[in-house]
Parts: structure tokens; sequence; C-alpha cells
């Protein structure tokens, strides 16, 4: 049902809160055995981590340490046939680590236990009970996605209708997590929620701003209220007018580029993946406007957020989708890429239009605003 819930590709960079220190987490699933193994799937200190546990009589227990609350991926599987991908094991949840002893009690399913002792945990039940009508409106979506015929998805009114309904779902999710977030001025979800309104709006700072204002001075002086603070500056930092932040990175034959190097032309930086679906469906208008432009002083300077180990599938995505008539950098390193964070990227595709001078003069130009802007700037001349 990706058709329906990807608007874009979307990161939510874990939150940074004020409990730190040791962590214990103990599980209970039935009365599960060898070969059962559970696992935890998080990060620690900028680290992937991944740890496993054999089941003895449904009990297992996971230690560390966090420098804030965490949300991870708990696996348990039950045959220990199934491996520890998150993306495929058929038993998973997920769950805030912090500091303390967390207990979580399930009969045959871990989604359908009850979790004790974590305050972060019980607070991230409320906010998923108030964000509820938007699940509803959702899983009514997939419903009927899920018993349409052939013939009814190849029916352009009745996809229409669909993502009518999901764009209000959407708009309705937006209006809820603006309510959380004045109703509970206080709440470590009120960040989370400023953070997904940040991606849903691209970091509209009129919007933004004064609901970070509105917080209770604890929670914008936490390590989670700084963080988004600073967010909210890097955002200041990339405004239209700004001079755009030179950077350096390998292209697809290993050779170092810079940003700088294109000087004295428009460039249109690009922020994809080829995982990202929402990026292969706009890549047909970069390539239009690449070539309709390319003559006219503009290029494309693509940065993929393609995984460690996986440069054949950016190089096929490249090929398959038309995009080798202009520059393609990438560190391979996901989410972590050093120029995502640099650009401040929460979601793709995004884009930054940059004039021959290096100012940004143009953001999140997708569809026909791309070609708009473009034809504006150098269609005169």
């Amino acid at each position: 049902m990706q058709k329906w819930i990807l608007a874009a590709c979307v990161a939510f960079p874990l939150i940074a809160n004020a409990q730190s220190g040791k962590f214990v987490l103990n599980g209970k699933l039935g009365a599960l055995n060898a070969p059962a193994k559970a696992y935890l799937d998080r990060r620690e200190a900028g680290k992937i981590m991944l740890d496993s546990v054999i089941l003895k009589n449904g009990v297992f227990q996971f230690k560390g340490t966090v420098d804030a609350p965490v949300l991870c991926m708990l696996m348990v599987d039950h045959t220990g046939t199934e491996g520890a991908n998150p993306q495929t094991a058929s038993d998973r949840r997920l769950i805030y680590l912090e500091k303390g002893t967390i207990t979580l009690v399930a009969d045959k399913a871990l989604e359908d236990g009850t979790i004790t002792g974590s305050p972060i945990n019980k607070e991230n039940e409320r906010y998923k009970k108030f964000l509820a009508p938007f699940d509803e409106q959702m899983n009514s979506i997939n419903k009927d996605f899920g018993a349409a015929t052939d013939e009814q998805r190849r029916d352009t009114n009745f996809t229409k209708g669909l993502g009518e309904r999901f764009q209000k779902a959407m708009a309705d999710k937006r209006e809820l997590m603006a309510k959380f977030i004045k109703e509970n001025p206080g709440s470590f979800f009120s960040i989370v929620a400023l953070k997904e309104l940040s991606v849903h709006n691209n970091m509209n700072l009129t919007i933004l701003e004064p609901m970070y204002n509105g917080l209770t001075p604890e929670l914008r002086n936490s390590p989670a209220g700084k963080e988004f603070a600073a967010s909210m500056e890097k955002e200041r930092n990339l405004a239209i007018g700004s001079m755009a932040p030179d950077f350096t990175q390998n292209d697809i034959h290993d050779k170092p580029v810079k940003l700088s190097d294109f000087r004295g032309k428009y460039v249109l930086l690009d922020f994809w993946a080829s995982w990202c679906g929402p990026c292969r469906q706009e890549n047909p208008v970069v390539v239009k406007a690449f070539n309709k432009y390319k003559d006219k002083n503009f290029t494309v300077l693509s940065v993929s957020l393609d995984q460690p180990g996986k440069k054949d599938q950016w190089l096929a995505a490249i090929k398959k989708d038309g995009l080798e008539g202009w520059t393609h950098v990438s560190d391979l390193k996901y989410w972590s890429n050093a120029v995502v964070a640099l650009y401040g990227v929460r979601g793709v595709p995004t884009n930054f239009l940059i004039d021959p001078a290096g100012k940004i003069v143009g953001r999140n130009l997708r569809g026909e605003l791309l070609e708009q802007k473009l034809a504006a700037l150098l269609d005169k001349n």
C-alpha cells in the first residue's frame, strides 16, 4: 500500500532527552525456548547496534546504556529460522529504551504485550491514542485499496478518490499533532510531533517557531528542545538568498566532486535514493528539466542516500531512470550522509536551486514548480 502511505521518504532522527544511563529490558513471550531468539535493533553513539539472545521459557533480557530515550525495534524469531532482518521478522514491536528497568510481558505476540516501568513508553501510548483518528482513516484507505479489483485500480476516478482521502487524512494528522503540541507543552512527544511537522511543511519556521515557543521552558531547554532549536537555526542559514554550504563527495567513479566546482551555473542540488519510491516518481520531472535547460547554463548535482554496500543499486537506478546526463555523488551512508546533515534534509526527494554565485534561489521545487522557476530564470536568457 506504499502508493498511498508514502508522500516522501522520511527520516525521523533520534531525539535526545534528559534521561541517560543504564537500561535493562526484561521480556516474557509465552513459553518459547531455543531456537527462538529475540533481537534488539537500535542506534548507540551514532552506530547501528543489533543484539540477540535465546529465549528460555519465554524469558529474554537486554542490557546497555543510552544517552537519551531511543526508539528501537524489538523482534522475536519464534522458530529460529527467520533471521535478524527487522523489516521481515514476523513478530516485532517498536519500543523506547530509557534509563531504568523496562518490562514487556506478552502471550503470543510482542504487539499485544504490556509494557511497565517506562514513563516514556506510557506517554508514547497516550500520544498514539491521540493520533488514532488518523490511523483509522488510513486503515480504511488501505482496506478499500486491498479489496479493489485490478480493474478498479486502473480506474483513475477510483485512484483519485483514494488520493483525496489520503490527502485529507494527512491534513487531519497535521491538525492533530498541532493540537497535541498546544495541549501538551511539556511532553517529550510534542518535540516528536514538531519533528514530523517539520517534514510535512518543509521546515516552515513561520508555522513551527510559534509552536516551539509555546513549549515549557523545561522542554525547550532539554537536549531534545535544544536539538530542535538548532535545527531551526540551521534552517535560517539555508533560507533563500543564503550562500549554499560547500561540500565535497565522491562521484560514481570515486572521484571527489565539490559543489563549488559548478560555480557559474544554475545547479539543482537534488537529494534522492534508489530505494525511495517518491524520488523515482519525481525523476522524470528532473530529467525533463535537465534536457530542456542544460544548454542554458543549468545542470543537476544529485546526492544519493543509498546504503553501505549497495552501490550497484544506486548505479542501476541512475541508468534505469535515465539520469546519466549529470553528476552523481554519495558517501553511501544512508541517512548518515554528511551532506544530508549539512543541509538539514529530513525527507527525500528534497532539492535546492543554486544560482551561479552560489546562492540558494529555490527550495523543494517539485513537479511543475521546478520548470516554472527555471523558465522564470533561464528562458529570458
